[in-house]
């Protein structure tokens, strides 16, 4: 039994999302859910919020124990970068990238 959550687009870049999917993956979801708490790091509240999400998905659709659930995969992909145009001297401009990430999470038992 699987069930999954993914989140499409959050402003977050990858590599600072995977440093916070590193310290869960393959975890039971109790213990994942207790460091998600305790981290300082910005992607930690965000993959929180999506492994609730698929701790919902499991309970609701397959009738899952939420005692027995492990991740057992979590992938943090980039995503499309916002392009912005930030105004500089002379009539110049320079262009700030926003990275994105997409995440996917997948609890099972």
């Amino acid at each position: 039994m699987q069930a999954t959550a993914i989140l499409p687009s959050i402003r977050l870049s990858a590599q600072k999302g995977r440093l916070v999917a590193d310290q869960i993956r393959g975890l039971r979801v109790a213990k994942a859910i207790e460091i998600l708490t305790f981290s300082p790091k910005k992607g930690a509240a965000i993959i929180l919020k999506l492994l609730e999400s698929a701790i919902a998905n499991a309970e609701h659709n397959e009738g899952a124990d939420i005692d027995e659930l492990r991740i057992s995969q979590i992938l943090v992909d980039r995503g499309v970068s916002l392009k912005r145009l930030s105004t500089r001297a002379k009539g110049r401009g320079n262009r700030i990238v926003k990275p994105t990430c997409r995440i996917l999470l997948t609890v099972s038992d």
